[in-house]
Parts: C-alpha cells; sequence; structure tokens
C-alpha cells in the first residue's frame, strides 16, 4: 500500500466535503442576508436594528395585560 497515495486521496475526499460545506454555508449566509438578519461571526446582528421600546409602553402592556388576565380570572371563578 502506498501510503502516499492514500493520503493523497484522503486530502482530495476532504477537499470535496470542505468545498461542499462552503457552498451550503454561502447559501445560508445568502438567505440570511435576503431576509435582513444577517449576523456577524461574533453572534452581533448587522444591518437592520431593533426598535427599542420605552419603559412607558411597556408599562402601559403589562398593565393592559395584567387587566385581561385579571377579567378572565374573574369570568373563569363565576362559573
Amino acid at each position: 500500500m502506498n501510503i502516499l497515495a492514500a493520503l493523497k486521496r484522503e486530502e482530495a475526499k476532504l477537499q470535496k466535503q470542505a468545498d461542499k460545506v462552503r457552498q451550503q454555508l454561502d447559501a445560508v449566509r445568502a438567505a440570511g442576508k435576503i431576509l435582513g438578519r444577517e449576523v456577524a461571526s461574533s453572534g452581533k446582528r448587522i444591518g437592520k436594528k431593533r426598535r427599542k421600546m420605552s419603559a412607558a409602553a411597556r408599562a402601559k402592556i403589562g398593565k393592559a395585560t395584567r387587566e385581561r388576565w385579571a377579567k378572565f380570572r374573574a369570568a373563569k371563578a363565576k362559573h
């Protein structure tokens, strides 16, 4: 058995696999870019920034939610 020939075959096989993985990675990155959610390797988003809700708006939503649930629980307790 020629060890050098076996190593070259293994190298060619691994190179083929690496090329296939690169193509898949490029496809995934392209899909992410189309969706506007590209992520850098550091994990931070690239592109559109998320909107930040003010504390007052969060409080207002929380209050409304608590009121809805209180109403639901009250109706459930009657039955």
